[in-house]
Parts: C-alpha cells; structure tokens; sequence
C-alpha cells in the first residue's frame, strides 16, 4: 500500500473538499487520462485496486502512470470507546480528491482499450471519473 515516509503532522485536521482542484488538472504523461468528476477522499486500498485493475489491461501494450498519492491520514478511535478522551490514533491514509483531478494516465492503448480500462477501474471508487484524451497545445 502507499504510504508517506515522513509527514508534518500526525493527526491532520479533516479539511474541505469545495472547488475545483488547482493542480494535476491535465493529461501530460500519457495520451488518455481518467478524470474526477466529484469530490471525496481515495483510500491508499482503492488506490492500489485501481492500478491492479489498469495494469491488467495494459500490461505489455501500454504504460500506467498514478498521479495521485495518499499522503492524508485518517484517524479512528477504538471499538467501543466512550466518547472524548481526545483523537484517535492514525488509521489510514487517503488522497484528497476534488473535480478535475487526474487520477490515472494511460499511453499506447486505443481509444476503445482505453475506454474499457477506465471503465474497470472506476468501480473500485466511490465517487463519478470520465475518460478524457490529451489536448494539444
């Protein structure tokens, strides 16, 4: 799974997911890309299926680039635990995910083998993706 090697803070506040995302917002490693089209959180385990799932289908014909990296942690207080006593210790590791974002980027695949990947792929999330194409400059 991915995981930061080192992070300023252990306990992150939970932050906010509004607007659109300001960075990794084009295709420019590979010619098709997948594309958020909602706001939420991507779990390090989703992240992981998603590139399972992708490099199935590309595998010696193509290239997979993964242009998002879990570096959020989450935190969880345990099994039945009154209420208070503080914040939970670090559970799990998400990626902050708004509208706009690429996720995955994919080269030497048809336009149909593409479709098709991301198509997989994007049942492993909980939130809408499309296919988008590189635009050139």
């Amino acid at each position: 799974m991915l995981s930061p090697k080192r992070i300023k803070y252990r306990k992150p506040h939970k932050g906010n997911l509004k607007g659109m995302s300001n960075s990794g917002n084009y295709v420019c490693y590979g010619t098709y890309g997948m594309k958020a089209l909602e706001a939420g959180w991507i779990t390090n385990r989703q992240i992981e299926a998603g590139r399972i799932s992708l490099s199935r289908r590309v595998r010696k014909i193509g290239r997979l680039w993964i242009r998002i990296f879990p570096n959020k942690s989450i935190t969880k207080k345990p099994a039945e635990t009154r209420m208070g006593k503080g914040k939970g210790s670090p559970d799990s590791w998400v990626s902050i995910i708004k509208p706009g974002r690429i996720l995955y980027e994919v080269d030497g695949l048809t336009e149909e083998q593409a479709k098709e990947a991301f198509r997989a792929c994007s049942h492993k999330f909980s939130i809408k993706t499309k296919m988008v194409s590189r635009r050139e400059l």
